[in-house]
């Protein structure tokens, strides 16, 4: 398995992310209990998330992704994956 880091910029308010991100969160949830999502939380000083996976292949991450509450209402306005090598701390041991 490799590590990805998933950058979210959002399109849309924070005020109007509130509205669905409870479902956004049972998602994520989801994939942190089934090993998938290593960690996510949003950036401080703007309107974007940062999120840590292991997946098999970027494709696979990508089509999990697309079923992201998030996504599926059209708040997602930029999407970065890009595969992570941790060689020091803790993800390096993942």
């Amino acid at each position: 398995m490799a590590i990805y880091a998933v950058q979210y910029n959002y399109s849309e308010a924070p005020e109007i992310l509130d509205g669905i991100r409870a479902e956004h969160r049972a998602f994520l949830r989801t994939l942190a209990e089934e090993g998938i999502l290593i960690a996510s939380g949003p950036l401080v000083d703007r309107n974007a998330a940062l999120l840590i996976f292991k997946a098999e292949s970027l494709e696979s991450l990508a089509g999990l992704l697309d079923t992201d509450p998030f996504e599926i209402a059209g708040f997602i306005g930029e999407r970065v994956i890009e595969q992570w090598n941790p060689i020091i701390g803790m993800l390096s041991e993942v």
